[in-house]
């Protein structure tokens, strides 16, 4: 347990780090707006395609894990909706509360973390965690928020939909690289090359990021936001573990990276769209910085149990 702990310290140090001088004003905000968008489109991106150009869609669609997880972040999404609900919260924001309860920080932190801490093997569990959360989930939070606003899910909502995903440059570097791959080329020497420099940005960059931006962050409505935190470092990782070791007997191993996916901070993406729609932009804010916070305690257990898998 001591190991895991000493293992992730470096990372949540590197956070500690980019907190430290954004708070002292070291490193502004739009400083940290432009090294979140060079993480965003360059580093992480040239991270992802690597990663997927050695892989294929049949090791990437791993049914059993995909039905395990889905399963277990929509029992969690409902549950949030319907305590949302029983506060007579609006549709807008039950859906950005229950957001904040499955999608966790993959691309800036699971990515590099897990991948470094669980072994190369974990690469096509990760991302596969990622493409739900960016596909799947961003699509139905869509849909609500349409409803929610007085929108009609029309004939034209698909076509937004694949906008949207073909504009996020780390599904399209995962689209890119799957490709690569299904044509059997080897990647060549210096693009390879360039991509390894590249991508070996992303991890202390991102972590650095992630700190920064949560220099101006307050803590506001701190009941909400310890339930938020509790369901999405707690409810979800519990959730996935007995739907993923119990109810579709998922490889351990697999299982295991699941878990530790799950029992990620809120990612800091799900703040961009509560802004963007403003439904609850502070709570989750907060949520983002408190369930941060805590995973620093809570993620290194959590590691450390599913390593014995």
């Amino acid at each position: 347990m001591v190991e895991i702990f000493l293992k992730t310290l470096p990372f949540f140090a590197l956070i500690g780090l980019g907190f430290g001088a954004g708070r002292s004003g070291f490193f502004p905000p739009q400083a940290t707006a432009y090294l979140t968008k060079f993480v965003f489109y360059f580093a992480l991106s040239a991270m992802l395609f690597g990663f997927s150009a050695n892989l294929s869609l049949a090791d990437l669609l791993d049914m059993r894990a995909a039905g395990a997880y889905l399963l277990a972040c929509a029992v969690v999404y409902g549950l949030v909706m319907l305590v949302a609900f029983a506060r007579r919260a609006k549709l807008d924001t039950a859906t950005i509360e229950a957001h904040c309860a499955i999608i966790g920080n993959t691309g800036f932190l699971g990515v590099p973390m897990l991948v470094v801490l669980l072994g190369d093997a974990s690469v096509k569990t990760v991302l596969l965690v990622l493409t739900i959360d960016m596909i799947i989930f961003s699509s139905l939070f869509t849909v609500l928020i349409t409803l929610a606003r007085g929108g009609r899910v029309d004939r034209t909502l698909p076509a937004r939909l694949l906008g949207a995903v073909v504009r996020n440059p780390m599904v399209m570097a995962m689209v890119l690289g799957l490709t690569w791959s299904a044509t059997g080329w080897q990647v060549p020497m210096p693009v390879n090359d360039f991509l390894t420099l590249l991508g070996a940005a992303a991890t202390p960059c991102a972590l650095f990021a992630i700190g920064a931006s949560l220099a101006d962050k307050k803590v506001e409505r701190l009941r909400i936001v310890s339930w938020l935190t509790f369901a999405k470092l707690f409810l979800h990782p519990v959730a996935v573990a007995v739907a993923a070791l119990g109810l579709f007997a998922v490889d351990p191993y697999v299982a295991g990276v699941l878990i530790a996916a799950a029992a990620l901070p809120v990612a800091g993406n799900v703040f961009i769209l509560a802004q963007h729609y403003q439904a609850g932009p502070a709570r989750v804010s907060a949520t983002i910085l408190v369930s941060t916070l805590v995973s620093i305690a809570t993620l290194p257990v959590v590691i450390a149990w599913v390593t014995g898998f």
